[in-house]
């Protein structure tokens, strides 16, 4: 059941299991913070929002922090999800379909290996048709070879950069919706990471993020032999220091190198397994056009395998 309680001056909620509908009314509703989770003895005032307790809503304010985004096309994806085909179907939905102005909006993991992908279309749009021509080409894309795919892939920066996001996101922790009601979530995920406002690629910034995720996993207790940080951080190092990759392909391979960090933390789960083996595909789909002697390639001819063992991948 929601969960709704406010003081006297109905200046606060806690909103946890809160479902918000289309029909749900927010307009002249005055709350200046509020909690995502119900307190307990141990944390009596969790999640506040504002993060500032020094800070409260301003008027208004409040509804426009839990508004959420209802005119989206929901391509639900719960079989064998596969990042590359659906980054290749949203792409030629899009072209085929200028008018419907698609914009993905937000990404949302579902159970272990489910994905909900939400994008903003034009008013008027048959989302019905939409959702049908995306999962017929998806469908089809799913069924091709993976050296199929990478010759469609080939010189799209705008498809690898959505599987990159894809395959990041089924690594993150569990969000989810439920129905039409979009549930409060703790962790939502963001989709434009490594990226200013304009789209340009913070190289700084995402390399940042990767050796932080590494650094979060266990040192290996064997300084003879390296286990999956040691590797992880000789890759990391391997790709921000190459010369034969341009910035793009560098911050696609750095982001694949922070989703197999991310599914190390539990490397025999079979979902963080395809994780990793979907991550070391785009490696080398990415290394697969770099001269055999450059230093790169040699790196990642050892690191590769070596790293796929780990995950019982070898």
């Amino acid at each position: 059941m929601p969960k709704l309680d406010c003081n006297s001056a109905g200046q606060y909620s806690y909103i946890e299991d809160w479902g918000i509908t289309n029909t749900t009314k927010l307009h002249g509703v005055r709350c200046e913070y509020v909690f995502m989770r119900v307190g307990t003895k141990e944390d009596p005032d969790p999640l506040r929002k504002p993060d500032n307790k020094q800070e409260v809503f301003a008027h208004g304010d409040f509804a426009d922090f839990i508004k959420p985004i209802f005119d989206t096309l929901d391509l639900y994806h719960n079989q064998g999800v596969d990042p590359r085909a659906i980054a290749i179907a949203f792409k030629n939905l899009a072209e085929n379909h200028p008018e419907a102005e698609l914009e993905i909006v937000a990404m949302e993991k579902r159970g272990d290996d489910k994905i909900l992908l939400r994008a903003k279309t034009a008013v008027g749009s048959d989302k019905s048709q939409l959702s049908a021509e995306y999962f017929d080409d998806y469908n089809q894309l799913k069924a091709l070879s993976q050296s199929q795919q990478l010759l469609l892939v080939e010189k799209s920066d705008r498809i690898r950069n959505l599987e990159n996001m894809i395959t990041t996101a089924l690594g993150q922790p569990k969000s989810y919706t439920q129905g039409d009601t979009i549930m409060v979530q703790e962790n939502p995920i963001t989709i434009n990471a490594g990226r200013d406002n304009s789209g340009v690629i913070n190289l700084g910034q995402i390399k940042g993020n990767v050796v932080n995720t590494i650094q979060q996993l266990p040192d290996s207790p064997s300084a003879e032999q390296p286990g999956i940080k040691e590797l992880l951080t000789q890759l990391q190092e391997a790709i921000s220091e190459s010369s034969d990759l341009p910035e793009t392909d560098k911050a696609d391979a750095l982001l694949q190198v922070e989703a197999l960090a991310e599914a190390a933390k539990n490397p025999q789960e079979s979902t963080k397994q395809k994780t990793a083996k979907n991550a070391i595909t785009m490696l080398k789909g990415l290394f697969s056009g770099l001269p055999a002697i450059a230093s790169l390639v040699e790196a990642t001819n050892k690191l590769l395998p070596a790293i796929a063992k780990l995950f019982g991948l070898g």
